[in-house]
């Protein structure tokens, strides 16, 4: 791959480090395809949404290496971090992404557990007698 790019993604607690370069369509995640470490559809159509969203599915070959969280976040990092390169790539990649809400990190993590109750907010058993 020439002229390849390097990017992050992050999302809960898995990061993404994505390498982005011209090719032929083709994405590895942490040396599988990616259809292969995702299962699930809607996993695969998460990390293929920047490109299809630029139509640009088959022009670009993606290497991930993708560490901590779970699979969801994992699949949503990997997302943030194809945006992030097709944007360093080709500049005029950018307002598509931008409208499409692919350039955001989304924010939300794990609720940290208070005193007094079994988890964030889940209460321990009531009993009355």
């Amino acid at each position: 791959m020439e002229k390849q790019k390097n990017t992050i993604g992050r999302r809960k607690e898995a990061v993404a480090r994505v390498y982005i370069g011209k090719g032929t369509g083709a994405i590895t995640v942490n040396d599988k395809d990616y259809k292969t470490y995702f299962s699930l559809i809607y996993l695969q159509n998460q990390v293929e949404l920047p490109l299809k969203t630029i139509d640009a599915v088959d022009k670009f070959d993606v290497k991930v290496n993708a560490a901590g969280g779970g699979i969801k976040g994992q699949a949503e990092a990997i997302k943030l971090g194809i945006a992030r390169g097709l944007c360093e790539i080709n500049p005029e990649f950018r307002p598509a992404l931008k409208a499409a809400g692919l350039l955001k990190r989304d924010p939300r993590g794990v609720e940290r557990k208070k005193p007094g109750k079994r988890k964030a907010r889940r209460s321990f058993q009531f009993s009355k007698r």
